[in-house]
């Protein structure tokens, strides 16, 4: 169990243990990629549940078409990516004007592209798989669909956020935080870990998003650190507290900033972007202790795909995502944890300390992500 809490400030998202639900958000919840996708340039790409076209990925950087299985010719690259455009599309359009590569990118759910990778077996055009966490990452590692990265990839950051054997490396992070209203909520009243709040002082006071993807995964790793019987305690205990059901993150920033609840559990990034359009905005960020579960960290995983025939550029663009510029975007614009070692976050978001997520077993827990959802809803959680 310490060994499990140690590891606690990480999350464990087995998004990957099947049935892989459409329902999960593809990043956190605003931008829920829709089944379309678009290259360098902006150019889109067939929806997740078409074929490939007969030239390949649809429409390439250049506005032609290319040939799938080789994305277009040696020059292009293909990216699955289960984080929105609007996060990573920046990142990809400076890496696609610093270098000349033109990138291909597929956005989407990340436990459905990586049921879309596992179907494409070999013959998948993506070369890159970009995950909002590392369980999807793990199911297609667990069927040998991934390589090993490079060493001087590996050495960008800390062995803790990345994994054990090579296969996936963390690239930004985004932690779990109560959000609150500080003229409805007193610093007295703050709880000092997150089982305060199946306290009866907090009933009717709270917003949860039982459907989001980022609130299931904290569930999960709760379950494997708590356990079952703490877990569905707790979840009960939030239930009976009957708090307002909201369909993401952002709506939670918003209903606390104008009243509507006076606390809720989001992303930390959300409240911050918030703060940043509007400086008046009702909203302040409560983090819990280190090993709590209510301060878990979601890392973004990135890994190469073993079928793909551009090792190197697949390399080159991960160690773009991990280089300054990128890593900086991270910390200054989306206000995520950049993993880079020695890469510092934006002096809005306080420091992170980070466990070791890279020898987890994604397969530990019996139903994953299903049984997490089966357990918020029998507790009586209901969606937003």
């Amino acid at each position: 169990m310490d060994r499990l809490r140690s590891r606690l400030i990480v999350l464990l998202a087995l998004i990957a243990s099947f049935a892989l639900i459409a329902a999960a958000c593809g990043d956190d919840d605003d931008t829920a990629s829709d089944s379309a996708g678009s290259d360098g340039t902006g150019e889109t790409l067939p929806p997740d549940g078409d074929t490939l076209d007969d030239d390949g990925d649809g429409d390439g950087g250049d506005g032609e078409g290319g040939d799938a299985g080789s994305s277009g010719g040696d020059d292009a690259l293909v990216l699955y990516s289960g984080r929105s455009e609007d996060l990573i599309g920046p990142v990809v359009d400076r890496y696609a004007e610093a270098t000349g590569v033109d990138v291909q990118v597929r956005y989407g759910d990340s436990a459905e592209l990586a049921l879309l990778i596992s179907e494409e077996g070999d013959n998948s055009p993506a070369d890159v798989f970009l995950s909002q966490s590392p369980g999807a990452t793990g199911f297609l590692d667990d069927r040998g669909l991934l390589t090993a990265l490079p060493d001087d990839v590996l050495a960008l950051v800390d062995e803790s956020v990345r994994d054990d054997d090579g296969r996936w490396v963390g690239i930004s992070g985004r932690q779990r935080v109560l959000v609150y209203n500080p003229d409805l909520v007193d610093e007295s009243e703050l709880p000092s870990t997150i089982f305060d709040l199946t306290d009866p002082s907090w009933s009717d006071r709270l917003g949860v998003a039982p459907g989001n993807g980022s609130f299931q995964d904290f569930v999960t790793l709760m379950r494997a650190t708590e356990g079952e019987d703490t877990t569905r305690t707790w979840l009960e205990g939030l239930a009976d507290n009957e708090p307002l059901s909201y369909p993401k993150n952002s709506a939670i920033v918003a209903a606390v900033g104008r009243g509507e609840v006076d606390a809720g559990l989001v992303n930390h990034y959300y409240n911050v972007r918030a703060l940043a359009e509007d400086p008046d905005h009702a909203g302040v960020n409560h983090y819990f202790p280190d090993g709590d579960p209510g301060g878990v960290l979601i890392v973004t995983a990135a890994a190469q795909l073993a079928s793909s025939e551009r090792s190197v550029a697949a390399a080159d663009f991960l160690t773009y995502l991990l280089g300054t510029d990128a890593q900086q975007y991270f910390a200054e614009e989306t206000f995520e944890y950049p993993l880079r070692t020695g890469a510092e976050p934006s002096d809005v978001v306080p420091a992170a300390t980070f466990g070791a997520v890279g020898g987890i077993d994604f397969s530990e827990l019996g139903g994953g992500l299903e049984a997490t959802r089966e357990l918020i809803a029998t507790a009586g959680l209901e969606e937003g």
